[in-house]
């Protein structure tokens, strides 16, 4: 997990309910209280669909929508999408664009060469000249172009691209000016789950709720349902945990409506002659970002606050020494990184909401 959502231990009122699964390559756990049992098992049903559905869709390397519109980009092809799927690629654009495209979804053939297209990580490195080749163009989301409507018909027929899902139905064209752009979500499609998730539970009359999806959380009310009650306490994991069952590095109250979002060196990665590489990959370089070994950001309640505490903690924690001031152009208030050497930092929005759980842990206060 990417960071631990850990419900502390608390007396009185009676524990919420919870409901777990496996999605997007993490575990995803929902706690729901302050409602009957059958209306929150309902809701959590309707969640858990919506995860799976939104996994399906947009997996970067099996069959689904996002990977034949990136083999229609490798091919040079034009492809019509969905409009929700032009919805996200207009978003991750904007996205990328304010955090100096640190964070980019459009470099997934430089994420599998470096072997992170898989669910069996594998300790090699991949030659040095493939890297520079794909590098050369400087893929990006920013090539592609998407234009409302249906894609003008080729002059020929195409066996080899497979139909365009629901022509007609308000979807869009998208294209793309380099062949080596392909799209990778992984570092923003959990974010905006956990907003469709917060909108379902609503919808279906939950109001106090805990919505964890491999560290990325949002809470939703309190956790005993009251409204003055006692806040969602979550965990944020140690880097370099001691021991099995290690400690959380830190501790906080999320309000309702807040998310929080963690990028960390020890989700996706392997080693190699005493050297960690990440699956976060530098795209001014292509290799493996390694000042950082984790970044928590804190989002205040408002409209994408779990997709900005997912895609944002991203360029914070590539931009390495220049932390700070990614921080303050991301217009992020609440930040918690540790360095490379587990010097542990934290702007004095961060400091003031949290818990130090490791007693000997140095926390320096940046401004």
């Amino acid at each position: 997990m990417i960071t631990a959502a850990w419900l502390l231990a608390a007396c009185g009122p009676p524990a919420p309910w919870r409901q777990e699964s496996y999605v997007f390559g993490t575990r995803v756990e929902l706690l729901i209280t302050g409602v009957p049992e059958a209306q929150a098992r309902a809701a959590g049903n309707r969640v858990l669909q919506e995860f799976d559905r939104l996994h399906r869709s947009y997996h970067a390397w099996q069959p689904s929508e996002l990977f034949a519109l990136n083999a229609a980009i490798a091919a040079g092809r034009q492809r019509e999408v969905t409009a929700e799927l032009a919805a996200l690629i207009s978003e991750a654009q904007a996205v990328a664009a304010a955090g100096d495209h640190l964070f980019d979804p459009g470099i997934g053939r430089l994420i599998a060469l470096w072997g992170f297209h898989t669910d069996d990580i594998q300790p090699r490195l991949p030659d040095a000249a493939a890297v520079k080749v794909l590098l050369g163009p400087h893929p990006s989301i920013a090539d592609l172009s998407v234009v409302p409507g249906s894609c003008p018909e080729p002059r020929s027929a195409d066996t080899a691209s497979p139909p365009s899902p629901e022509k007609g139905a308000g979807g869009s064209c998208v294209s793309s000016r380099s062949k080596s752009v392909a799209i990778d979500f992984g570092g923003y499609l959990k974010g905006v789950a956990l907003d469709r998730a917060a909108a379902i539970l609503r919808q279906d009359g939950v109001a106090n709720a805990l919505i964890n999806i491999g560290g990325n959380v949002m809470a939703l009310g309190t956790r005993d349902g009251r409204a003055d009650g006692a806040s969602w306490r979550v965990g944020i994991q140690h880097p370099r945990p001691q021991g099995v069952g290690g400690a959380p590095l830190a501790s906080l109250e999320l309000k309702d409506g807040e998310a929080i979002g963690t990028s960390g060196d020890y989700h996706r990665y392997f080693e190699l002659a005493g050297r960690r590489y990440c699956h976060l990959l530098d795209p001014r370089t292509g290799v493996p970002a390694d000042g950082t070994q984790a970044v928590t950001i804190l989002i205040a309640p408002g409209p994408a606050a779990g997709m900005r505490s997912d895609a944002l903690s991203k360029p914070i924690f590539i931009a390495g020494r220049d932390w700070r001031a990614m921080a303050r152009k991301l217009e992020v208030d609440a930040v918690l990184r540790v360095g490379a050497d587990g010097t542990a930092s934290a702007t004095p929005a961060m400091r003031a909401r949290l818990k130090i759980e490791v007693p000997e842990l140095k926390l320096v206060v940046v401004e």
